[in-house]
């Protein structure tokens, strides 16, 4: 099992007597001065770095990443050596959770290990793809090309990722917005003109009746209320989180969905496509490729369609073919492989297949963005209109009577 290593600060002189200081990553103290005497460093003083007061560790995001992986891509093009690569990107990150991450990563290869296996001790930072692309460099000796790939991918998934978030984030906050706004008038507005309303010893329009109803619902129930939208959210993310059926089944309604389904569809075929043709432009054989493909694709029917086209990929069915069997892949996608399969540049098309479908994608959230609004706005005015209608009609039914 591999020590966990840790960040220390240090004071030193170096070989011109000059007193400096700086940041290293050992597995403890004692290594931390002895790698400092090997750079020709007397440490004068060694320690621990101190955890912020305040906030914790910055969280590593997938963005984090994909720019560590695009800094080694440039660091090695330039002839910069691998160590000296993590060297220079971890001192110079941002973020002290990656730029502890990369240091590790930096001790371990320094220690023996290769690239790839380096990465593969932090699974909640690189993924299988990711691992599986930089042993296939290692060994083709083609590590900064590979990279270079590999930052490429991860940049357009993260892209295509920000766009179905923008796409579902905009009208759920409205809707959260809107129920926040709407129970504040129940609970509080309301029962100042239901007090107002007791005076005017007459019977109240139908509409304000039931306006009324729901607010005495609201204020005698509003614990209940809020108490089982957040049982429902929890339980919606526990039951996500830890159960495939319920996912598989999540992914299967979402597809049906009007108009979202059809975005989340072109969004797995342009994750489809871009991770196959990654891999297969590394040098991944195709039905090893499909695993990982599987995984990427970000949907159960997708997935399981992709693993079933692995299995009669192994048996020897073309790819086209094993697409048009899973049908779920639209005829121009096959089209688009066969091609490739034909003249040898199954990745080029497989690219060009990813880069329509992402473009596709862009314009449907713009699309969807552009109708919403109208909608949103529309939806607003009806809700809260609506409740300031039902105030004032009793108002306007006693004006009319005088």
């Amino acid at each position: 099992m591999a020590e966990t290593m840790t960040v220390f600060v240090w004071e030193g002189v170096d070989k011109k007597g000059v007193r400096i200081k700086g940041e290293t990553t050992a597995a403890n103290e004692n290594l931390a001065k002895a790698e400092l005497r090997r750079q020709g460093i007397n440490p004068l003083k060694v320690r621990k770095k101190p955890k912020p007061l305040f906030g914790g560790k910055k969280k590593i995001t997938p963005k984090d990443i994909a720019i560590f992986l695009r800094q080694m891509s440039t660091m090695m093009s330039a002839g910069v050596p691998l160590v000296q690569s993590f060297e220079i990107v971890g001192r110079g990150h941002e973020n002290p959770s990656m730029q502890e991450l990369i240091l590790r990563i930096k001790a371990d290869v320094e220690g023996g290990a290769t690239f790839a296996s380096a990465l593969a001790r932090h699974p909640a930072y690189f993924d299988d793809l990711v691992i599986n692309l930089v042993g296939a460099g290692e060994q083709s000796g083609a590590l900064e090309t590979l990279l270079d790939r590999i930052a490429t991918y991860k940049e357009k998934t993260e892209s295509l990722k920000a766009k179905i978030k923008k796409a579902m984030f905009y009208p759920a906050a409205v809707i959260v917005v809107a129920f926040i706004v709407t129970a504040i008038l129940l609970i509080f507005v309301v029962p100042q003109f239901q007090d107002l309303f007791q005076g005017f010893g007459a019977d109240l329009p139908v509409f304000t009746q039931f306006v009324i109803g729901i607010s005495e619902f609201f204020q005698s129930y509003w614990w209940a209320i809020f108490g089982g939208i957040g049982a429902a959210v929890f339980g919606f993310t526990q039951a996500k989180q830890r159960s495939a059926a319920f996912r598989r089944q999540l992914d299967l309604l979402s597809l049906r969905i009007p108009v979202v389904g059809e975005l989340l569809r072109k969004a797995a075929i342009a994750r489809f496509a871009r991770t196959l043709s990654t891999m297969f432009s590394a040098g991944v054989p195709l039905v090893e490729a499909m695993e990982s493909v599987a995984g990427a694709t970000g949907n159960a029917l997708f997935s399981e369609a992709t693993l079933r086209m692995r299995d009669e990929t192994a048996a020897g069915t073309q790819l086209q073919q094993a697409m048009r069997n899973s049908a779920v892949f639209p005829n121009m996608v096959v089209q688009m492989v066969a091609i490739g399969e034909e003249s040898g540049s199954l990745d080029e098309m497989l690219g060009k297949v990813a880069d329509f479908y992402e473009e596709e994608v862009d314009n449907m959230v713009d699309g969807l963005s552009s109708l919403m609004e109208p909608m949103i706005m529309a939806f607003l005015g009806i809700v809260v209109g609506g409740l300031v209608i039902a105030m004032y009609l009793p108002i306007f039914q006693l004006g009319a009577v005088v």
